[in-house]
């Protein structure tokens, strides 16, 4: 059976000389692996189509445990990407997060519409590249059913006013007063806690329509990462290396 479908190229594994097997992230299959013959020869017609971060149309044929890659046709290319280190660094730790996640439809249509405007605006610059990932992980642990509850206090309902404390394995606030035994939870100030509701709960075309002042954005992203990290330990490989360009 032959399929069309849009899809992302999330991770490529070179088999023998000129072969690929391809991580695709589509909105009609969810993540899956499909072999991309010769599309590691320049004169292939596969070969632009199958490149690392491309977004491209592909024509599958399924197998008796992934698919066969029948033809491909590039639609965009992320080419600010590839420009440094920290971009392809960041987009790897991205890619690596909706693969642990692994969505299906009709989620992974959300997932990947989240991916491809993060890639997007990797390259446009306009924003820092730890805003962008602070941004990704909280929309992409939400959409996943990690969003946490952040309307109030989860113990007495305070709404604002003081110190709120962020707990990432529950996803709960806390105010200052209800988290006197819990120090180790970390802290939010008003700027990160208002960021916080922004990424998980404002419409898509917002999602990215927010300025955020340098200490705030630290404390939010170290309160994200520990989210992530509380949900999915396993996996994130390239978070070390990310944390340590991004500095």
């Amino acid at each position: 059976m032959q399929i069309a479908t849009t899809g992302l190229v999330l991770r490529q594994v070179k088999v023998g000389e000129a072969d690929q097997i391809l991580t695709l992230l589509t909105p009609e299959l969810g993540v899956v692996s499909a072999s991309a013959k010769g599309s590691l020869r320049l004169k292939n017609k596969l070969f632009s189509a199958c490149g690392l971060f491309c977004y491209s149309e592909f024509s599958l044929t399924s197998g008796r445990s992934h698919y066969f890659v029948e033809s491909a046709q590039v639609k965009k290319v992320f080419h600010g990407v590839s420009e440094s280190v920290e971009a392809m660094s960041l987009a790897t730790y991205m890619a690596e997060i909706v693969l642990s996640l692994s969505p299906a439809p009709p989620e992974a249509d959300a997932q990947l519409r989240l991916l491809l405007n993060s890639l997007y605006m990797i390259g446009l610059k306009k924003l820092s590249l730890r805003q962008l990932k602070t941004i990704y992980e909280l929309r992409a642990m939400s959409m996943a059913g990690y969003q946490p509850n952040l309307l109030a206090c989860s113990e007495c309902g305070k709404y604002e006013g003081g110190e709120f404390y962020f707990d990432p394995v529950e996803g709960n606030l806390l105010c200052e007063e209800c988290a006197d035994k819990a120090r180790h939870i970390p802290n939010l100030d008003t700027g990160a806690l208002y960021a916080l509701r922004h990424i998980c709960l404002a419409e898509d075309r917002k999602l990215f329509s927010f300025t955020l002042a340098p200490a705030s954005l630290k404390n939010l992203s170290r309160v994200s990462e520990q989210y992530v990290l509380a949900h999915l330990e396993h996996g994130l490989k390239s978070l070390d290396f990310l944390k340590t360009v991004l500095e």
